[in-house]
């Protein structure tokens, strides 16, 4: 009875899944658009606002794996109704903010208020969905995902224009309790609401929270740095050591944070690995295509923003059906397919030329959308199916990590091919001296990236490929 009772109550529960997916993805995309004002009002420099949306992201993906393996322990509600409450206070700390160091500490208590809403949500999907249904429910979740980043840029905005940066804090704030009470009612007795009798290891969260903090900084710095400074090789070595460390201690926990044995299950690690690459290259393109559009190709400001809807509306679309799809043919296909077209959508980009009519820029960004769109849902899904239910939440967390990760390297990655050769053409000039002279220097750096970006989908192609048809699943 109790298994029919939560069926039935399935879309209630995935409805208030789609408000923690919708606020945390919205906030992290309409942020962004409000730096500037934010930089003026409070009167600080970049590299002191810069630090805004790090701090969020920084203390997002050092979490994840940590919160996702607590709300196995502690149970899915437990963490929910928390994540919601701490959300709200840490956005109207974020909105009373006299500086911006209150500011930015603010924004490291709503990233680990995300972090807990993040950690659980593909997990309370996959308990609450038969498995019949997995793919349709996480390709809805891709579609609340697209929305909130879709949508970061419109409201935020339009917030800012008409009232004040700070509102786009406090929109959060009845959201959120009203999220929390209702979390703690609908998830009431049901499989989000089981408690185990395990102990927590917090020696090695902070570990691994340190290392993966620690890791993405790195990351994030290492072209500012120089890859051969000592500080750049010196911390990365710290990061992996820490990793590494926590992966040892980790063999010798009764109940581990994380399973070193899931490692070795291919259809867990290469889908996990896959992710990775597909945010990668996704980020390639996120990055410096507002570049290009507002240098070569002459935009506004409001036609970039139209234009870079494109490959998420497409997203939106296109996920629900890959997951739909997926429920009966698997995620093998599905996944090479959409890696594939990523790949095709990169090489693309990578020959357009300010000559190009418009549709030689929206076409390959639509293509990224596609495949994005066909990829993420059937991913996930094989990703959470791959575990019992008790470690759900590490998978969850674990997706959401090698998402994070691949965006950072993605936007690295990218950022360190175009500057190099840009400034080596130009003679160490930079963008912001950018003259239409500069023309053949942009894009020819432009190119470089995208082409990297191509083969990394590439490789993508090939490791999405590798894991095999599911067990207990034949693929047509």
């Amino acid at each position: 009875m109790k298994d029919t009772a939560i069926t039935e109550n399935k879309w209630v529960i995935f409805s208030l899944v789609a408000v923690a997916v919708f606020m945390s993805t919205l906030d992290s995309s309409i942020v962004n658009i409000a730096l500037p004002a934010i930089m003026k009002d409070l009167r600080v420099p970049f590299t002191t606002i810069e630090w805004i949306p790090k701090i969020y992201l920084l203390t997002v993906s050092s979490l994840l794996l940590s919160f996702g393996r607590l709300s196995d322990i502690k149970g899915r509600r437990w963490v929910y109704c928390r994540g919601f409450f701490i959300f709200s206070i840490a956005s109207l700390l974020c909105g009373v903010s006299p500086d911006a160091k209150w500011l930015i500490a603010a924004r490291a208590l709503q990233g680990i208020a995300a972090a807990m809403l993040m950690a659980c949500s593909p997990a309370l999907v996959v308990d609450t969905f038969p498995a019949s249904e997995r793919g349709k429910a996480l390709g809805m979740v891709g579609t609340v995902v697209a929305a909130g980043l879709t949508a970061g840029p419109v409201i935020g905005g339009l917030i800012i224009n008409f009232i004040s940066w700070r509102a786009i804090f406090f929109i959060n704030i009845p959201i959120g309790i009203v999220s929390a009470i209702l979390a703690f009612q609908i998830l009431r007795g049901t499989k989000g609401d089981i408690v185990r009798r395990e102990t927590f290891d917090w020696k090695g969260a902070g570990l691994l929270a340190f290392g993966l903090s620690l890791l993405i900084y790195v990351i994030s710095n290492a072209y500012d740095w120089g890859f051969a400074s000592a500080r750049t090789i010196l911390l990365l070595i710290t990061s992996i050591i820490s990793i590494a460390w926590f992966l040892q201690i980790e063999k010798r926990m009764n109940y581990p944070i994380f399973q070193a044995s899931l490692l070795k299950i291919r259809i867990f690690i290469l889908p996990v690995i896959s992710a990775a690459i597909l945010f990668v290259s996704l980020f390639t393109m996120v990055f410096l295509m507002p570049f290009y559009l507002v240098y070569p190709y002459g935009f506004s400001i409001d036609k970039v923003g139209y234009t870079m809807v494109i490959p998420f509306a497409f997203l939106f679309f296109i996920s629900p059906l890959s997951g739909y799809i997926s429920d009966s043919i698997g995620s093998r296909i599905l996944c090479t397919l959409g890696m594939l077209v990523m790949s095709i959508a990169l090489f693309m980009l990578s020959m357009i030329t300010p000559s190009h009519q418009y549709i030689s820029v929206a076409l390959p960004l639509a293509l990224v959308g596609i495949g994005t769109g066909i990829f993420i849902s059937p991913n996930n899904s094989i990703i959470m199916s791959a575990i019992s239910q008790e470690y759900r939440g590490v998978a969850s967390g674990t997706v959401a990590t090698s998402r994070n990760i691949g965006m950072v390297l993605g936007v690295a990655m990218s950022g360190l091919i175009f500057n190099s050769i840009f400034r080596s053409l130009s003679g160490g000039l930079t963008l912001k001296v950018y003259k239409p002279e500069m023309e053949m220097f942009f894009m020819t750096a432009f190119k470089w990236a995208m082409l990297a970006g191509g083969i990394v989908a590439g490789t993508g192609v090939i490791v999405a490929f590798l894991r095999g048809p599911e067990a207990g699943r034949q693929e047509r």
